[in-house]
């Protein structure tokens, strides 16, 4: 899928998970992980400074396999195809 396409879908998805005061723990990553199994495109709020932001994502993308698709402020956007979905 194209990113214009991904962005196109994730614009109307509320964020599935959200990264608070703690920041990127292990539970965190493993329920991104669990999201983009089940929904393949999925949206993270990140209560974080800038810096923790873009590192967070960053870490998200290399930790999960998932694609980063767009940042926009506090929110992410990833994408990672699941195979055993058609």
């Amino acid at each position: 899928m194209q990113p214009k396409e991904l962005r196109a879908k994730a614009h109307k998805l509320d964020p599935l998970v959200i990264i608070g005061a703690k920041g990127l723990t292990d539970e965190v990553m493993a329920e991104i992980d669990r999201a983009l199994t089940a929904h393949e495109l999925v949206k993270v709020r990140a209560s974080l400074d800038r810096e923790d932001r873009d590192a967070a994502y960053k870490r998200i993308c290399e930790h999960t396999g998932a694609r980063p698709v767009q940042q926009v402020g506090k929110v992410f956007v990833l994408y990672r195809k699941n195979p055993e979905k058609p």
